[in-house]
């Protein structure tokens, strides 16, 4: 969903409010939250002056990659509250670079947005600026924005600075597409990933900043919004903006939901309850009023597999602790839902909705693909489950399986994708295993003893190909496909002359006899599953759950 944010907003006293995401953008290191990892290393490199020459700060949208970048070259220039400062860890933010820089207006720090200036022109400007000594700093720093949007020449041009930088040169790299920067750049920089930033550190960003803004607040809506701001703290921090002027006096749940197009998590729990309990009529009901008040289907049905996912967890850890965005009450709802609904009915519901949020995403009205699902939902609340009904069957049944009698060959266990895993005990005389003389009595067994000898490639053709008319000892006649090569026939009876010590004679016919053994295999592990198909006890099974399929037997 798509908000309209101000940059300015202006109280009914006419005086101008700075938005907080720049009022409260973080002015150096210790005012950062989340970025731990940045914040050691760089804190570090200064202390030990092991500085970089180029920087590379990736990450989602407002992480603060462009903040941490100016926090870095007020670190390189700050001149200190005398004048005579070093590069330091904590910027003082009063010396005449800290307040230049912080207003993007310093002569020596220049940020360049990459989105607009891609040419290799524009980085030869760069570079050929980049030789001059800075004028008032201490270093000469570009933040170059969005750096993957140059073209593969501006990059190039690029290379040969970064390779050998002047000393007073520092490069700055911000980036939300690290797969589009050249391996050669990323090589020649010190990486930094700008990681999202935690519902929860969120949640305490927002409640200090409500705190500090005197705005009375429910922390449930402030966990909202921090979900809602996906990890970045600007989006967060624009939402609080308007969440604060849709406020007459406090920012509540229900301001909150209304204004970011979520529902309640109490209209959540109702709805899946009502679907637990197979009320469809109560749940689209509710699923209707929350389409009427903007609520997209999709950020719906993912809510309520959260609360799935909240039960479920509920229900395996008894002693599971209150979560934080989740008031007493309906924290007791769904320790209610856990206590009564089953873990395999929840797996079902959690699998039923993540495989349909695409139908809902990409169906034209997403209402009524909305609606099938709750049908689904409620239908399957009905629905006993696969142990339940195989416990009634195996209660009405005193032996509780299939006679043997409905059992065919045992040739259909066997795996018919890979043949050289195959049981060949197809044949109507029964398999012979092949001592040390090597004694064979069917087509079965001459294939067998390929297979044991290592010969896979002819194993596979006998096996997958060729069509029996007729074998007796030392006489074989059969039918083989043209694809086969044309020694084929010579190759096998060389082989049986080696491994049996008799002469066996190998005639082609132009006729098909057999099946192959590959496909007698196939038709009898269809067999095979018909014959259980058929059986009563499967059959229920299979009527109760029309979509279900036997694929295997095991």
């Amino acid at each position: 969903m798509q908000h309209k944010f101000y940059s300015i907003i202006v109280t009914e006293a006419k005086q101008a409010y700075v938005v907080l995401a720049n009022k409260y953008r973080p002015q150096r290191f210790d005012d950062m939250i989340g970025q731990n990892m940045l914040v050691t290393t760089l804190t570090h490199a200064i202390e030990t002056g092991r500085i970089a020459n180029a920087f590379l700060l990736t990450g989602i949208r407002g992480t603060g990659k462009t903040t941490s970048a100016r926090i870095i070259a007020k670190a390189l220039n700050c001149a200190g509250e005398d004048g005579k400062g070093t590069a330091t860890t904590s910027p003082c933010g009063i010396c005449e670079p800290c307040r230049l820089i912080s207003q993007s207006r310093h002569p020596d720090v220049l940020e360049v947005d990459a989105a607009s200036r891609t040419g290799v022109d524009d980085m030869r400007e760069i570079i050929d600026n980049a030789h001059y000594s800075p004028a008032s700093a201490r270093y000469k720093i570009y933040i170059i924005d969005e750096v993957h949007m140059l073209s593969k020449s501006a990059f190039n041009a690029l290379l040969k600075t970064l390779e050998e930088p002047p000393a007073h040169v520092k490069f700055i790299f911000a980036t939300t597409e690290i797969r589009k920067i050249p391996v050669t750049i990323l090589s020649r920089c010190q990486r930094f990933d700008l990681k999202r930033i935690t519902t929860e550190d969120l949640t305490k960003h927002l409640i200090s900043i409500c705190e500090k803004e005197s705005v009375e607040f429910e922390e449930e809506a402030l966990t909202l919004i921090a979900k809602v701001g996906s990890g970045s703290v600007r989006d967060s921090l624009s939402i609080l903006d308007q969440a604060i002027v849709h406020a007459d006096s406090k920012v509540t749940m229900d301001i909150v939901s209304s204004m970011v197009g979520v529902s309640d998590y109490d209209s959540l729990l109702d709805l899946f309850e009502h679907c637990a309990g197979g009320r469809a009529k109560d749940a689209i009901e509710i699923t209707n009023s929350l389409y009427q008040q903007g609520v997209q289907m999709v950020h719906l049905f993912e809510d309520v597999a959260q609360v799935i996912h909240l039960i479920s967890k509920a229900l395996v850890i008894k002693d599971m602790p209150q979560p934080e965005f989740l008031s007493i009450e309906r924290f007791m709802r769904i320790k209610g839902l856990s206590e009564r609904l089953e873990l395999g009915y929840l797996t079902r519901c959690w699998q039923l909705i993540t495989n349909d949020l695409k139908v809902i995403a990409s169906s034209p009205v997403d209402l009524v693909a909305a609606e099938m699902l709750i049908i689904k939902l409620c239908y399957m609340s009905n629905l006993p489950s696969p142990a339940k009904v195989i416990q009634d069957l195996q209660q009405e049944s005193s032996s509780g399986a299939i006679s043997s009698s409905q059992a065919a060959p045992s040739a259909a266990h066997t795996s018919t994708s890979t043949p050289v895993h195959a049981n060949l005990a197809l044949e109507q005389q029964p398999l012979h295993t092949p001592q040390s003389t090597e004694v064979v009595a069917s087509f079965t067994d001459i294939v067998e003893l390929f297979q044991q000898k290592q010969e896979i490639l002819l194993y596979s053709w006998l096996y997958n190909d060729v069509s029996l008319i007729s074998c007796t000892p030392g006489k074989l006649e059969i039918w083989i496909p043209d694809s086969l090569p044309q020694n084929f026939t010579q190759r096998v009876a060389q082989h049986l002359l080696e491994w049996t010590g008799q002469r066996w004679m190998i005639a082609v016919s132009n006729k098909q006899g057999k099946p192959s053994l590959k496909e007698q295999a196939s038709i009898a592990a269809q067999k095979l599953k018909d014959s259980i198909a058929s059986d009563p006890k499967i059959a229920k099974i299979l009527s109760l759950y029309p979509d279900a399929k036997l694929t295997s037997i095991d």
